[in-house]
């Protein structure tokens, strides 16, 4: 059983037959370390799922680049606006490491309502998923301070304060590196 395979039985459980369709549908992807899976302002035109490696979703504005996430192993990515509603993409998603995706086309996406019928409930689950991830997003960047988004993200995400440039991960917790670095030292100390 894939990894894409186990991730969607635990989360969804699907039946034996459904979970074939659906993983028959995405193939496998590689990207080198630098290349785009997306860039802002063209058409996203597919979903993945991470089997390895970094990527980082963000936006570049006039002054500054906004990272919005990094995504690891065992999460999809993709614009969802863009993807559903036909619309540029607003993120530009970059590989941070080589990594290998289970990626499906948009057509064969949007054809899996016509191959399963339980597709519309399995999706349906799917999005209220990413919006509960969105929603605890904001409510500790409404709710926390810095020091505690710092220390929340760090015990969940050790692995990645190694990996990564810090000012990524200062970006996507809505503080300057400078901020970031100062909480790191105390922290350290």
């Amino acid at each position: 059983m894939t990894e894409l395979e186990k991730y969607i039985t635990s989360y969804f459980g699907v039946e034996q037959e459904d979970l074939i369709m659906i993983s028959s549908l995405f193939k496998l992807q590689t990207l080198k370390k630098g290349d785009f899976y997306l860039r802002t302002g063209r058409y996203c035109e597919k979903l993945s799922f991470v089997k390895s490696g970094l990527l980082r979703i963000y936006v570049s504005t006039e002054d500054k680049e906004v990272t919005q996430w990094i995504s690891t192993k065992g999460y999809f990515i993709t614009d969802l606006s863009s993807l559903v509603f036909d619309s540029p993409a607003r993120w530009t998603i970059q590989a941070l490491s080589d990594a290998e995706l289970y990626t499906i086309k948009k057509e064969d996406y949007n054809q899996l309502g016509n191959k399963i019928p339980k597709w519309h409930l399995l999706e349906k689950l799917f999005i209220a998923k990413c919006f509960t991830m969105l929603e605890d997003r904001i409510f500790s960047h409404l709710s926390m301070t810095a020091e505690e988004r710092y220390h929340v993200f760090f015990e969940k995400n050790k692995e990645l304060f190694n990996q990564v440039p810090l000012q990524y991960i200062a970006s996507m917790l809505g503080m300057t590196p400078e901020t970031f670095s100062r909480i790191r030292r105390k922290t350290i100390s």
